[in-house]
């Protein structure tokens, strides 16, 4: 969608074609008995005037997002709590109180600082990768600056490494919440994580989080109200089946009936993409999908519609909760609580609030179970979040006007990817950055994008790759001009680009 709109603006004629009912994947919303509940991501990162998602914003002429802006949420860790302020000088003294105050601590929180402002100026620059050209060269250098250029040698480290350097692995708190972080950013572990991924996955809040009023479900109806209003289309319930053909004369295939594209953008998971794209997508994407075939994971969300008193007692409406540093995250040990803002009434109704409880799972423990056992293992496994999560509300959940609990399968059943894999692949120092799949594959006006490709998972890196894929399908549209033999089917195709989604 942030692609679509961003070629909408500079004149392309875009159409998405989303199978779902409405948009926004691992971005999205239902709706239930009068709440509005998201699925997936609850905040938009970075959306602030001269952010990344402030950029977006100003260039498809869309107003400022109405909403909550988070000041910080809290982490509950098995011996103490840590308030992660969005205010760096409040979030600088307490870390330092929290999780210690030693020079090995400092040094620790100094390097990760630095690597977090430099990547995130540098990502609000348009730096791309992976690297594969002279220009991304020249673009990179660019983006960093030369008296940053020293820090790509972290691009070899994992933040395990960084901990080791400084003589912290053994320590646990310290160790637990960056877990938590690191896992809900990059997918991945403290240990396998890399550096400067997790480092800016770690200061996210620092970057601004905003809930948008009516949760996703009112950021969507304004973007695409947006999106329709500068000419472009968005067909829902449309799945595209199969794509033939080349540059210029690419041929979608849906249930409504075959379109014609110069140029596709395709933000499908690359399993998904390789299915249905031409042969030559599929043999690029290949070599990849070997690679990442064991990177995903899953997530169990359990939502619920709740009076005001069941989650009142709290200064923060987001919470993260780790139960026991010991024991493997996910499946509880790790769990974000994301409640609705007291006056977020296009949320839920006066006087309720929308509460979405989530954590990380492996997809293998919801395989092959039986439909009896598959219910069992989904309400006993509903129940326990809503457990677990009354440690800061203790009476969450005992009066419930709505709760439903969603699953990989659940996921799968809505959005088609595969054994419901949410969020990317768990990135590692072989699969990300320079390794990363590269929004261009060498097909000439094919894209890639969405969380599968660089930067990874969540709302700002959705709107990086858009930005970078927005450029290319520009510049791909001005060559195709100078070179057409044909003027009267330009016409007639109106430079026509179709995100499939």
């Amino acid at each position: 969608m942030a692609t679509a709109a961003r070629l909408q603006a500079r004149g392309l004629s875009t159409i998405v074609f989303e199978a779902h009912g409405q948009p926004g994947g691992c971005a999205g919303f239902f709706r239930r008995r009068g709440f509005a509940f998201d699925v997936g991501a609850t905040t938009l990162v970075d959306f602030q005037p001269n952010g990344v998602g402030g950029e977006l914003l100003e260039i498809i002429g869309m107003p400022a997002i109405e909403g909550q802006v988070l000041p910080g949420y809290r982490a509950w860790l098995p011996d103490r709590c840590v308030t992660l302020y969005r205010d760096t000088a409040a979030w600088s003294a307490e870390r330092l109180n929290a999780l210690g105050d030693t020079p090995a601590h400092r040094q620790f929180w100094n390097l990760t600082d630095r690597l977090a402002q430099v990547f995130w100026t540098a990502s609000r620059r348009g730096v791309k990768l992976p690297i594969t050209s002279l220009d991304d060269l020249v673009r990179a250098v660019r983006a960093l600056g030369a008296a940053d250029l020293s820090l790509t040698r972290y691009l070899r480290w994992t933040m395990g490494d960084a901990l080791a350097a400084y003589g912290l692995s053994d320590d646990r708190p310290l160790v637990g919440l960056l877990a938590m972080l690191i896992e809900d950013t990059v997918h991945s572990s403290v240990w396998q994580a890399p550096l400067i991924n997790a480092a800016l996955g770690i200061t996210i809040r620092g970057a601004g989080l905003t809930r948008p009023k009516g949760g996703m479900r009112g950021f969507w109806n304004s973007f695409v109200d947006r999106y329709r209003a500068i000419g472009g289309q968005l067909k829902v319930g449309c799945p595209v089946d199969r794509i033939v053909g080349t540059e210029g004369r690419y041929l979608l295939q849906t249930r409504r009936g075959s379109f014609c594209a110069q140029q596709v953008v395709s933000a499908l998971p690359v399993s998904l993409t390789a299915r249905i794209a031409p042969a030559a997508v599929e043999r690029r994407l290949r070599p990849y999908l070997e690679r990442d075939r064991d990177a995903a994971g899953g997530a169990i969300v359990v939502f619920l519609g709740v009076r005001d008193n069941d989650v009142a007692g709290q200064e923060f409406t987001h919470h993260q909760l780790l139960q026991d540093y010991a024991q493997p995250l996910g499946n509880g040990n790790n769990m974000f609580v994301s409640v609705s803002d007291q006056e977020d009434t296009a949320s839920s109704p006066p006087g309720h609030r929308a509460v979405m409880i989530s954590t990380h799972c492996p997809l293998e423990s919801w395989d092959g179970l039986s439909a009896e056992n598959y219910q069992a293992q989904k309400l006993a496994t509903g129940r326990r979040l809503i457990a677990l999560a009354r440690r800061v509300y203790p009476r969450l959940g005992e009066s419930a006007v709505v709760c439903e609990i969603a699953t990989p399968r659940t996921f799968e059943r809505f959005t088609r990817h595969p054994r419901g894999a949410v969020g990317g692949v768990r990135q590692t120092l072989a699969n990300s950055n320079q390794h990363a799949i590269p929004h261009d594959l060498g097909v000439p006006g094919f894209w890639l994008a969405g969380d599968t490709t660089w930067p990874g998972l969540g709302t700002v890196a959705c709107v990086i790759g858009s930005r970078i894929v927005a450029e290319g399908v520009l510049r791909r549209s001005r060559r195709l001009r100078r070179t057409s033999l044909n003027p009267a089917r330009e016409v007639r195709q109106k430079d026509a680009i179709y995100a499939a989604e």
